[in-house]
């Protein structure tokens, strides 16, 4: 797998998964304008990643039996029509069906990687899942900033109609390059395929392990990125969309450092580098706590708290990779269901937490999360 190609996958699966993050900054627009609560408008997120899961569910196995250029290249065309259904929404139920869709389709992303996973020499399968996964990581921090500027410039549902062109982009030039592989595909019907997920967790301890280890880190970075918009669009501090979303590139700057970590589980480090991460993950919710009194403070919890979690999230998926050849679009399917069942969780308990305990709750709430997770590796981090 080319350098290049590698690339062109990294910014395709950002663009894809920025759009269901799209909407976290722009969460109070939407309650003023469809009237929905502070304490009930983190379901906008919620629905998203109940809908990604189940996207994760019933379309990523199918990477396992389809010709995946054409299913790439599909569902990134019909989440163009979902994501003009959210920019043109005249009421919230239509919102909430168009958001829901985008939310189902945007696994395309979790299909380029285990198409990268296949297509890498497997001395590189780590630095090219890293790659990838990256750009995942680095498409999550820059929608904030993108949504916050073009919300200030146009209205927030500028965001999803200028995604769609670009989406439509993203699709035309992925057809023209992905390579024509012509894998070897499983010989199982769709709902035997669906019921052998279930068959690899019984089967696949590692599997286990870093799926509850990436429940438990995006349940966290949900915490804090869904509920970092009410503290900072909120007085004293009242800062513009722009402003707020501009906090997405401190993120990138740890999403970055953490590219390595593929090429560590490369060699073998994979624990090591998953437990110092989650001490920084922990250790992130100190400087966060000082949000309303310090934003370089909560510049340097951001970078800690991005690396953390993007270092353990591309050593969980190098790891899990190299399991099943033959299934590696059903082992990336049944880890990121976890994953987006913690960041379901974390956005609806978030914006909860706050309502109710403010933001020292939520960073609380994080804390408690991080720890817990440091705990689960070093009961399980000698299990083979």
């Amino acid at each position: 797998m080319s350098r290049n190609v590698a690339l062109l996958f990294a910014i395709a699966c950002g663009l894809a998964v920025a759009n269901i993050y799209y909407a976290q900054p722009l969460l109070d627009a939407i309650s003023n304008e469809f009237g929905i609560t502070h304490s009930s408008v983190g379901i906008v997120i919620t629905i998203t990643q109940v809908c990604y899961a189940l996207g994760l569910l019933l379309l990523v196995p199918l990477g396992d039996l389809l010709n995946r250029r054409w299913l790439i290249a599909g569902q990134l065309l019909v989440s163009v029509l979902a994501l003009i259904v959210v920019g043109t929404a005249p009421t919230s139920m239509v919102l909430f069906i168009g958001i829901s869709a985008v939310g189902l389709l945007a696994v395309v992303t979790q299909t380029l990687v285990a198409f990268a996973a296949t297509l890498a020499a497997p001395a590189e399968r780590g630095r090219a899942v890293g790659v990838v996964t990256s750009g995942i990581v680095i498409g999550i921090l820059l929608a904030r900033t993108f949504a916050g500027v073009l919300t200030d410039l146009a209205g927030w549902r500028s965001v999803y109609l200028v995604s769609a062109v670009l989406t439509l982009i993203i699709a035309y030039v992925l057809f023209r390059v992905l390579p024509h592989y012509e894998h070897k595909s499983e010989s199982l019907s769709y709902l035997q395929l669906l019921r052998s997920l279930l068959t690899l967790f019984a089967q696949e301890r590692i599997l286990r392990i870093r799926a509850a280890l990436a429940l438990m880190i995006f349940t966290a970075f949900s915490i804090f990125w869904t509920s970092i918009v009410l503290p900072l669009s909120a007085p004293p501090l009242s800062l513009s969309h722009t402003a707020i979303g501009a906090f997405g590139l401190a993120g990138v700057a740890g999403a970055l450092a953490a590219a390595r970590a593929g090429r560590l589980a490369d060699r073998g480090l994979g624990q090591r580098t998953t437990g110092v991460a989650l001490i920084l993950l922990l250790i992130s919710w100190l400087p966060i706590s000082y949000t309303q009194h310090s934003l370089l403070a909560l510049v340097v919890g951001i970078v800690l708290l991005d690396l953390a979690v993007q270092a353990v999230h591309v050593t969980n998926q190098s790891m899990i990779l190299t399991l099943r050849p033959e299934a590696r679009s059903r082992l990336t399917a049944g880890y990121m269901i976890f994953y987006s069942i913690g960041s379901a969780t974390g956005s609806i308990a978030s914006t909860s937490i706050y309502v109710y305990s403010g933001w020292n709750g939520v960073c609380l709430l994080g804390a408690i999360v991080s720890a817990l997770a440091l705990l689960f590796w070093v009961l399980t981090r000698r299990l083979k």
